[in-house]
């Protein structure tokens, strides 16, 4: 009998091995978010049924097929958070953020839908997003699209491409999805299953479908831009002059309409041809009507979100490293009286050189074993403590990768040494 415990399909371990490129992205993202002014905000993974019910729509594809949702014990219906902005809305709302002036926050955590895993597409997976709450403006918006284009060069990320829209405003969108009814409903006998469902639920995703049979159909299909609403086209109109003034390439996409029914005016994502058909890295788009929907007070809101998982993805295959390369020392250690000096040198060196990667070996092992630990953990340099060390009060510092001899001096010395 096989009794081995797996992971869940869809939901991956980190490895230690791969945990430095993860580290790094996070803290890459992090310093560009803080250093244009964004809080970070953390809101639970669990929220009620009813937070992602108003907020994304009952009739989307994630709330009808992906979520995980269950009865609680006193019968309330919770759900694991398929997206992360329902949450940070209701956390704005119930603790009257807004009130306060603009907010601009960032968070970062586990999300989960339930479908079919595929490459770059799993049951949980890893965002980190940004909102801001309390500014209408384009310049808002383009703000988000100066971040995102500066982690991409940061990154050093090649093949990426700049996709927007405009969705208008409710009542424009609400106009123009009579008028898309009632085009598609004159050419019924050409949409498949899923779109013949969403003609009564949410037809502007017919738009997006990536049925092949349908592509013709599709592009004869009136154009939102067309309906437009002379507010939303001034904002989509500033908001394009912002970006030539930064001068961000894009490209207009009228059908792009992204996959939840709270957004207004603005929609982007980034995308790339090198991942195959999980193509999108960053998508967002302004939603200023969700958080009174959600009971709140009215408020402005635009936001992003982008998938770590995509992007370490599209970091390995463009050969990319990212992080800045920190040296590590390895501290090899032989007989009693080297152990216990071995952990007072451990902590003056961590006090002295903040940053530094330190392994204290703890095997016990012979010089021999403990040189193959250091060799396999990619140390630079070895600190030896033998009982000629110790008895001179001295350590030996070796090279480990061709950068000189080995040398013997005091630990004041070395660490100066390690200062370089």
């Amino acid at each position: 009998m096989n009794n081995k415990i797996n992971a869940i399909r869809g939901m991956n371990d980190l490895l230690p091995n791969d945990s430095n490129l993860w580290l790094s992205l996070e803290k890459t993202i992090f310093d560009l978010l803080l250093a244009y002014g964004y809080k970070n905000i953390r809101t639970p993974i669990v929220e009620k049924t009813e937070t992602f019910h108003r907020a994304i729509g009952k009739v989307t594809d994630i709330v009808e097929k992906e979520m995980y949702t269950w009865a609680d014990s006193n019968g309330d219906l919770l759900s694991l958070r398929p997206e992360n902005t329902a949450g940070v809305v209701r956390c704005m709302i119930e603790h009257n953020l807004p009130r306060e002036g603009i907010q601009k926050v960032f968070y970062q955590g586990a999300m989960f839908r339930h479908e079919r895993p595929q490459k770059g597409r799993y049951r949980q997976f890893h965002q980190i997003g940004a909102e801001v709450f309390g500014a209408d403006t384009a310049k808002c918006d383009a703000e988000l699209i100066a971040i995102t284009h500066s982690l991409w060069q940061n990154l050093g990320l090649k093949n990426v491409q700049l996709e927007i829209n405009t969705l208008g405003s409710t009542e424009a969108r609400a106009n123009y999805r009579g008028i898309l009814v009632e085009y598609f409903m004159q050419h019924k006998d050409q949409l498949d299953e899923d779109s013949t469902r969403r003609l009564k639920t949410n037809p502007l995703r017919i738009l997006d479908s990536k049925n092949n049979d349908m592509q013709a159909l599709i592009e004869s299909a009136p154009k939102l831009m067309d309906h437009l609403d002379e507010a939303s086209t001034q904002h989509f109109e500033t908001f394009k002059t912002y970006l030539d003034c930064l001068d961000i390439p894009y490209v207009i996409n009228a059908r792009l309409v992204r996959g939840l029914d709270y957004y207004n005016r603005t929609v982007f994502e980034w995308t790339t041809t090198d991942l195959g058909a999980q193509g999108t890295i960053c998508a967002g788009g302004r939603y200023d009507g969700l958080v009174e929907q959600m009971g709140g007070n009215g408020c402005p809101a635009v936001g992003f979100a982008l998938g770590l998982e995509r992007l370490i993805l599209l970091i390995q295959t463009q050969g990319l490293s990212i992080g800045k390369t920190t040296e590590s020392i390895y501290i090899v250690a032989l007989g009693d009286a080297a152990q216990l000096k071995s952990i007072q040198i451990s902590r003056q060196l961590h006090q002295a050189l903040p940053g530094i990667i330190l392994y204290n070996d703890i095997s016990m092992g012979s010089f021999k074993s403990q040189f193959k630990k250091a060799n396999k953990a990619g140390a630079d340099f070895a600190i030896i403590l033998g009982e000629e060390e110790i008895n001179n009060n001295q350590v030996s510092i070796k090279p480990l990768k061709g950068q000189g001899e080995q040398q013997t001096m005091s630990l004041d010395d070395a660490i100066q040494y390690f200062k370089g």
